[in-house]
């Protein structure tokens, strides 16, 4: 019962703070505040993992990853270097999660095309359709309202290396990795034209593939 009490006086106590300032006093080892932020963030943190998938690994393990980031965030925030909390605690989720996804791919000898970022972009660089909204066949505008269940990801994931040749998995797994069109055309000796080509015909074979 006294932890029930705690958590409802931790609320009460930092509702009318700023999360930047609430943010300092964590950082500073003040646990109420470590403990109100985590709380506040933990659904943000749990839509975040959501938007990634690695065959072999639960979604609870992606999940834990992101707080691990988290925890980063509240121990690393520096107003002087980022004004937003939010901003930085999104920035250090995302890159644990990304992290972790990679370290795990080398440790097993995976390839990198056994894990996706759901909410990159696809076909044009300036569009904001993204390999989700492919997949899924329909505009996903809050990752709440994704549920995804890890057969659908291991059947979907099945299809795209089923549907993609080699150069076009490649392109994409490349692109899905953050790089621009120049940087995939310079790492695989071709055109960026070429590059913008096979995006064009990954977008188009995996609509037609789950729109059977």
């Amino acid at each position: 019962m006294e932890g029930k009490g705690s958590a409802i006086d931790t609320k009460g106590e930092f509702d009318n703070k700023l999360d930047e300032e609430i943010a300092m006093e964590a950082k500073e080892g003040n646990k109420r505040a470590q403990e109100y932020l985590i709380n506040k963030y933990q659904n943000f943190v749990k839509s975040k993992s959501k938007s990634y998938f690695l065959i072999g690994a639960d979604k609870e393990d992606i999940y834990q990853e992101g707080m691990i980031g988290l925890y980063k965030a509240i121990r690393d925030f520096r107003p002087d270097k980022l004004a937003s909390f939010k901003a930085f605690a999104e920035l250090c989720v995302t890159r644990q999660i990304i992290t972790a996804i990679k370290t795990a791919t080398r440790q097993k000898h995976i390839p990198l095309n056994t894990y996706v970022s759901l909410n990159k972009p696809i076909y044009e660089e300036e569009s904001d359709r993204t390999l989700l909204d492919v997949l899924a066949g329909l505009k996903v505008t809050d990752p709440e309202e994704l549920v995804i269940s890890n057969e659908e990801m291991k059947h979907i994931e099945k299809e795209i290396g089923q549907v993609l040749s080699d150069l076009e998995m490649e392109v994409l797994m490349s692109y899905l990795d953050g790089k621009s069109y120049q940087e995939i055309a310079c790492d695989l000796d071709r055109h960026a034209k070429s590059i913008d080509n096979a995006l064009q015909r990954v977008k188009r074979k995996l609509e037609k593939c789950l729109n059977k």
